[in-house]
């Protein structure tokens, strides 16, 4: 059965999305499907085909041409396209809804018609998703929709109350890495944040709160694991708030090295601002019997249980992370008991071997059902 896999970035990205895209791929290959990745070049000089692992890559000016409104690069892409999914001959195309490079493949669609099946792996707009819309017009016309938390699957039902009857919950797994956790470091405790530095992760709020922190710990030491634009402005903040001794920016992090980093950790710090759909990196840290501290904000209070698996408090407030982790840091045998659950939860809830037979029964299902009609 072939697949032609949609995603705005592959490798050599390494978000969220194209790390768990990388393992995901091979997974199914092993149980017999065939891939193609349709992507974009991002902001690389990358060739338009490639191959990772044996897994062939298609990368198309998607960006450029939907930004700059290029009609020669729209009219380019739509007939490469359309050559490759002659060519394919695709039983199903799945769609990872991360971008408005989806209207290409809507475009398209005629050409050797497949059912689609789209993966929600952002927030989407709080408003009513209209149907002259690229988000309506992609929620309704496909086949099934998957959410990676149930905060984002309420909230499609919301925007487009159509949906329900073709839409359902499959939670991202991970498998267990093999390095075993490491005994929480009490005595110089290391708070770490973990993704791109960009303002919607809210990684300002952390400083503001070390501020606090230190008052009475301190020994703490903040590390921030990760690159982007925003980082400039919190070193400045940092400089600001006279603490720069205490907060330790290491850049970008090599996936491999990942679980590496957080398990040097305390307490992994999540002070997302606006809707997180899930948070890979609560898992990761949970997978490494790491607490959590996040805020209650889309998929985040899934992952992350209060009082159980970690501990939740309101966005944009530094003085209640403060507060949430000094607890923890004075209350060690908790911290740590705390730890464990989410590393057990983590084990049994976000279960990779569960995530690979959820698609693929639904790969099956939607593809028996097109050739059934």
């Amino acid at each position: 059965m072939r697949i032609l896999y949609w995603t705005q970035l592959f490798w050599p990205y390494v978000g969220g999305v194209e790390v768990l895209a990388s393992k995901f791929i091979p997974a199914m290959q092993a149980r017999g499907y065939e891939f193609i990745v349709v992507t974009s070049h991002g902001s690389l000089h990358l060739p338009d085909e490639d191959k990772k692992d044996g897994i062939p890559i298609h990368r198309f000016p998607f960006q450029a041409a939907i930004e700059n409104r290029d009609f020669t690069l729209i009219t380019e892409a739509k007939q490469r396209l359309g050559r490759l999914k002659r060519d394919f001959q695709p039983d199903l195309v799945h769609v990872n809804l991360t971008d408005p490079s989806v209207l290409f493949h809507w475009q398209t669609s005629d050409i050797s018609p497949a059912p689609t099946l789209v993966s929600t792996r952002v927030a989407l707009p709080a408003k009513p998703a209209g149907a002259d819309s690229l988000t309506g017009q992609t929620l309704r016309s496909a086949d099934w929709i998957t959410s990676i938390s149930r905060a984002m699957l309420e909230h499609i039902h919301r925007i487009a109350p159509e949906t329900k009857a073709h839409s359902s919950l499959i939670y991202n797994g991970l498998e267990m890495p093999e390095l075993q956790p490491h005994a929480l470091p009490f005595e110089k405790p290391q708070l770490l944040c973990l993704g791109r530095v960009v303002e919607d992760k809210g990684f300002d709020v952390a400083i503001r709160a070390l501020k606090r922190i230190a008052e009475n710990i301190s020994e703490a030491l903040l590390v921030i694991g990760g690159d982007g634009p925003s980082r400039p402005k919190l070193e400045e903040l940092a400089r600001d708030l006279e603490i720069s001794d205490l907060v330790k920016f290491i850049g970008w992090v090599q996936p491999g090295q990942v679980y590496e980093l957080i398990n040097t950790a305390t307490i992994v710090i999540m002070p997302s601002r606006w809707e997180e759909a899930f948070g890979l990196v609560a898992l990761q840290a949970a997978q490494m019997a790491r607490p959590v501290v996040a805020t209650r904000v889309g998929g985040l209070p899934e992952i992350v249980v209060d009082k159980e698996t970690g501990l939740l408090i309101p966005n944009e407030d530094h003085q209640s992370l403060a507060e949430a982790v000094t607890w923890l840091l004075r209350n060690k045998q908790e911290t740590v008991r705390i730890g464990e659950n989410a590393r057990t939860r983590a084990r049994d809830l976000f279960n990779w071997t569960n995530y690979i037979d959820q698609y693929d029964l639904l790969y099956k299902k939607l593809i028996n059902l097109r050739r059934k009609q």
